[in-house]
């Protein structure tokens, strides 16, 4: 077959709402130092449906969204021709050209790693935005052995991946989310008063913020020990922190900003090499399947519409 399904973002007017709408269109020819991968799923993270908003300047339209991808090496060189294999985005796939919410895709060459062995597809379509993005986190909050690591947002995706990578580098890892299953319930404690008592008046080594709630990072930053780090994943609210400049200085404290875009998808690659190995060693835990709801690509243009609600929750596209 020459032609596909995909989804397919279109934006008539410069400035205006993007409209997702599910086309059929050329299947990609593979060039040079391509890969075609037939996709088998692909999940929907939270900027994809930011990119689907237009809220990514740099994304040139029309463009098929869909940062993750699992799937099977189609066309390609020979050696590599069915393979089943696993990837993310750098900071061209899915904005400047066209990701996997498809049946098809192309991908630079280094951009396709092995699958862990033991992750179906729909596993490992889950695993790259949030694997990596927690991993370049932790690497600049300089997470190490005996650090006390606090995660705000541990159960999403990318803080239950920061949660996993943090306790595999060493260190002492507390969970900070909005209800009772972790260390701190961020709810009834914004200012993370219980701190001082997990940590016996220490404070924090380092902080992953998948969160951005300026009450909750304020607080965070304040229970920061001298020379303890911050990286912060996103923002909500007024994007206003009004932080403490004296503490900051006096203490050495270090607020650093983590953009997975920004990254060469040969560099997010090798992450996902090192991935591999650590998910087929039972080091690293993929989430089940039934921490996603699974939808077809003919049922995706309103799963994109569900997802963009607030507490929505996680969406998988199978592609068969």
């Amino acid at each position: 077959m020459d032609t596909m399904k995909a989804l397919r973002l279109t934006q008539p007017t410069p400035g205006e709402t993007p409209k997702l709408a599910l086309e059929t269109l050329p299947k990609p020819a593979v060039g040079p130092g391509q890969l075609l991968i037939k996709v088998e799923a692909s999940a929907i993270h939270p900027s994809d449906i930011v990119n689907a908003n237009g809220r990514f300047p740099q994304t040139k339209f029309p463009r098929v969204p869909g940062r993750d991808f699992a799937g099977v090496v189609a066309e390609g060189p020979v050696d590599r021709i069915g393979d089943e294999v696993y990837g993310t985005s750098g900071p061209a796939q899915s904005f400047t050209t066209d990701g996997a919410h498809a049946e098809y895709m192309l991908v630079p060459e280094a951009a396709a790693v092995r699958k862990p062995k033991n992750l179906s597809f729909l596993q490992a379509a889950s695993i790259g935005v949030p694997f990596t993005t927690a991993s370049l986190a932790l690497r600049k909050a300089n997470a190490g052995p005996h650090r006390i690591a606090l995660i705000l947002g541990a159960n999403g995706a990318v803080g239950s991946a920061a949660m996993q990578l943090a306790r595999m580098e060493g260190c002492r890892v507390l969970a900070a989310v909005r209800n009772d299953d972790g260390d701190i319930n961020t709810t009834w404690d914004p200012g993370l008063a219980k701190i001082d008592t997990l940590t016996a008046g220490k404070g924090l080594d380092l902080v992953i913020d998948t969160v951005g709630e300026p009450e909750v990072t304020r607080a965070a930053i304040a229970k920061l020990s001298r020379g303890g780090r911050l990286a912060l994943l996103t923002a909500r609210g007024t994007n206003e922190l009004g932080l403490d400049m004296v503490d900051i200085y006096r203490n050495e404290k270090i607020l650093l900003g983590c953009n997975s875009l920004l990254y060469p998808v040969e560099e997010l690659a090798a992450l996902m090499k090192v991935f591999t190995g650590a998910f087929e060693k039972g080091r690293l835990k993929a989430a089940s399947n039934t921490n996603w709801t699974v939808v077809k690509l003919e049922n995706a243009v309103e799963t994109y519409e569900k997802a963009n609600q607030h507490g929505a929750g996680r969406y998988m596209i199978a592609m068969n």
